[in-house]
């Protein structure tokens, strides 16, 4: 994989100054994250020489748009006990408290910050907060391109509305500091992330 483009400290203080200000006016959730279809996926090398992945079926939460319809927020959440892998005997291993601690940390939890929603549509860099195994660290995505802008088209075809993305994070900067000599520390995430429209609050 390239490595991620770099951004200068000033740049990106500034960018988000002014994704800020336009977030300041996000209200109810427009969109819901489909967890029927959607999941995320995962990949750590075993050995130097095999891929162990799996992926979580289960993911919910919201994408929220500015008022000017500009700027979004994407709040997702994955249920760790979702998880699906080729062999029950790594799946046992990495629901353990030495890997994921499904049963103490139920949720990986991301929240993005304020992505402009021309990099949903067109691909682009994701940045956010990530939450595994009660710590949170920031992470940075590569937005994939959508097939799907978030205008009134998803009301005429939702099925084709997604949002990929994919990044690298470290196990060992979320408590994963076990077999080093046999797994990478590097983690491959992937999102795909199905949306439709929120429905209607019946407060309103």
């Amino acid at each position: 994989m390239s490595r991620p483009r770099r951004r200068w400290p000033g740049q990106r203080a500034a960018a988000c100054l002014v994704l800020a200000a336009a977030a300041a006016s996000l209200h109810a959730a427009d969109y819901r994250i489909d967890p029927a279809r959607s999941h995320a996926e995962f990949g750590v090398r075993l050995l130097w020489l095999t891929q162990v992945t799996g992926s979580f079926e289960r993911i919910d939460g919201d994408v929220t748009l500015s008022a000017r319809r500009d700027v979004a927020v994407v709040d997702a959440h994955i249920a760790v006990d979702s998880i699906r892998m080729s062999s029950e005997r790594f799946r046992r291993w990495v629901m353990a408290p030495e890997f994921f601690d499904a049963e103490r940390y139920p949720t990986i939890h991301f929240v993005s910050e304020p992505v402009p929603v021309a990099a949903l549509e067109h691909g682009g860099e994701l940045f956010g907060t990530l939450t595994l195994r009660g710590i949170s660290r920031p992470a940075r995505f590569e937005l994939l391109p959508s097939p799907c802008p978030l205008n009134e088209s998803i009301l005429t075809n939702p099925s084709d509305c997604r949002i990929e993305a994919r990044g690298d994070i470290q196990r060992s900067e979320f408590g994963m500091t076990g077999h080093r000599t046999a797994l990478s520390d590097q983690v491959r995430l992937g999102l795909v992330i199905a949306i439709d429209r929120a429905p209607a609050s019946s407060g309103s």
